[in-house]
């Protein structure tokens, strides 16, 4: 089923498409990946300019505060569309696509009931970014909203840290065992020969231990993670940085999360933004702003052209790398400015970037490191950060995964910086190891046991007045009773451990009788030190749904009564999954409800 992907760029192994989509000037889809990319490329530049083209579109989701379903996407052409949909026509591509891969592969018909959908998402996104996931999905068709359990959010790291921990020795590379060296050893399995005889001689000592063991067909094994080790996941992807810490639990290595999920923008994207703001310093932001708008297809030419050149780049490179300028680009200057390219070079204080007589950029070695640097550091440093808390002491692995694991660069630096910390592990397949766990998250959404809460989630509530405990501009009279307003009732505070299946319940009742729904404001903040839900850093986040149907009388009638006794509403809310969860019955008919959870339309 692993199939690479078509088109593509030369002598890359393509197991990954580009987040890139092209739609017609008429919104209809056109393609996805390669195939948008090298569409768009062959556009007339007039003609491109009323496509639209959507390039590294995941990350806008996650940069964006206040997610809606309104909440749009700007083309590189200029024209704007909602989020939603561009999401949608992705997923309906991908949905077609791995049907037909599955139909191709197996004689037997698939219906689409059968199928379970796992979207992975980055760790650090928070619940309107997982719910607008969801809500993309449902557009494109890959589950019906009637079926919700068809279709599973995954975090990456955690998907990443399934797969890693049934990592074999002939699928792992350590770089604790290495030399300081550039890139990945091409037989990189020999480093293993002595951790893969202390693994079979401790097998030999300890057949009935506790120690959790994964045999592949050949006897071979790693024996190493032990029931109750702790270990870091560095998923770095090409947008985000995500971090979780787990410890091996028993039975059947199940796993348990040691501290919330972290991480930030800190991607292989932020290689590339440095490349833009160095050509904003040596051409001026102004004319690169006008060129990306007025020559929107060359501009994405010349960024192919630099990560195809990014991917080489390497700490003991002593030759300069060789970016093509795009003839638009080089015409479009001359025109716009009034002098060459190669002028503009001449003039720049940037020292290890100079012009070839082949119309070429010439980045010096120190150029591409100064470009890696900003976004390796925060990576490095976040990890850094994160092996100081409490709570990860005692942590013995380090697993870097994601696509910019691959790059040499960041390799060199976690070496130099984390390796007398820990054992940094790389699997094989780097670029993979997601993907592949969320296979594994699929087939048992269970692994992880204990997870950590990101947030403090509550909702406002009304306690009695109590003088000197409560402040006077919170006292509420009512009924004769003195009230205080705003308090926030936490439902989960920040970094608290919750088990899954573990869950929260509390009690509502109609404000009026004959009423047939209650709308519940959630809030939540950064902190757990919370009182009221007007304490800084506290925002409404959500909202919770309970659409109340006509009460039914003993008799199984349906009671149009309006002077009957209010009805008591138990709601339970679940915590410990990747996406908050909200069910609720009607006590005294002990029938359910309508509940639903929003964190969309704020």
């Amino acid at each position: 089923m692993m199939r690479r992907w078509e088109d593509g760029d030369p002598g890359v192994a393509n197991q990954k498409s580009p987040t890139c989509l092209l739609l017609t000037p008429d919104l209809h889809f056109h393609s996805f990946g390669f195939a948008a990319r090298d569409s768009y490329h062959d556009l007339d530049p007039e003609e491109a300019r009323l496509w639209l083209y959507f390039d590294k579109f995941k990350m806008k989701i996650h940069s964006t505060s206040d997610l809606t379903m309104e909440t749009e996407l700007e083309a590189v052409s200029g024209r704007r569309v909602r989020a939603i949909e561009v999401f949608a026509h992705a997923l309906r591509f991908f949905r077609k696509h791995s049907m037909k891969e599955v139909q191709e592969a197996s004689p037997s018909c698939l219906e689409s009931d059968e199928v379970r959908w796992v979207i992975t998402v980055p760790a650090v996104w928070r619940q309107p970014a997982k719910q607008f996931m969801r809500e993309a999905a449902y557009l494109a068709g890959l589950v019906s909203s009637e079926s919700p359990e068809q279709l599973l959010i995954a975090l990456e790291p955690e998907a990443a840290s399934i797969y890693c921990r049934k990592l074999r020795l002939h699928q792992m590379i350590d770089l604790s065992h290495r030399p300081l060296a550039n890139g990945l050893d091409p037989d990189a399995s020999r480093i293993f020969d002595s951790s893969f005889r202390q693994a079979r001689e401790q097998l030999r000592r300890a057949r009935h231990s506790r120690t959790f063991l994964v045999e592949s067909g050949t006897g071979e094994l790693w024996s190493e993670m032990q029931t109750g080790d702790r270990y870091i996941v560095a998923d770095c992807g090409g947008g985000t940085v995500d971090l979780t810490v787990h410890q091996i639990e028993q039975p059947q290595g199940t796993l348990k999360e040691l501290y919330k999920a972290s991480g930030g923008p800190y991607g292989a994207v932020g290689v590339d933004l440095a490349f833009e703001a160095m050509l904003c310093h040596i051409f001026g932001a102004d004319f690169i702003e006008s060129f990306k708008t007025k020559r929107p297809a060359a501009w994405v030419d010349l960024m192919i052209a630099f990560e195809a050149r990014k991917r080489t780049a390497a700490p003991g490179r002593n030759n300069a790398l060789n970016i093509s300028l795009p003839f638009s680009f080089i015409d479009f200057y001359k025109k716009h400015q009034g002098q060459s390219v190669e002028t503009a070079l001449r003039k720049t204080s940037v020292v290890f970037i100079r012009w070839s007589s082949q119309g070429m950029l010439r980045l010096t070695p120190e150029a591409m490191n100064e470009l890696f640097q900003p976004t390796i550091n925060n990576i490095i440093k976040h990890i850094e950060e994160l092996m100081q808390k409490e709570e990860v002491q005692g942590v013995r692995f380090l697993f870097l995964v994601g696509g910019f694991a691959e790059s040499p660069m960041l390799q060199r630096a976690a070496q130099c910086a984390l390796g007398p910390n820990c054992r940094i592990i790389i699997p094989q397949d780097v670029g993979l190891t997601i993907l592949k766990g969320a296979v594994l998250f699929g087939l048992d959404p269970t692994v992880v046991r204990v997870r950590r809460c990101p947030l403090t989630y509550g909702v406002g509530v009304l306690n009695r007045f109590v003088d000197g405990r409560h402040p006077r501009d919170k006292l509420l009279v009512k009924d004769g009773r003195e009230w205080c307003t705003d308090i926030l009732d936490r439902f989960v505070s920040v970094d608290q451990s919750v088990a899954l299946g573990e869950v929260v319940r509390r009690s509502y009742t109609p404000a009026r009788v004959g009423q047939r729904k209650i709308i519940i404001n959630i809030y939540c903040s950064t902190t757990d030190d919370v009182i009221y839900i007007t304490d800084p850093g506290v925002r409404k986040c959500g909202a919770i749904t309970l659409d109340l149907p006509e009460p039914i009388t003993a008799e199984g009638r349906h009671n149009g009564n309006t002077t009957s006794e209010r009805r008591e509403i138990r709601a339970t809310m679940q915590f410990g999954d990747t996406e908050i969860k909200v069910t609720a019955v009607d006590v005294a008919t002990d029938r359910f409800v309508r509940a639903s959870i929003d964190f969309l339309s704020n």
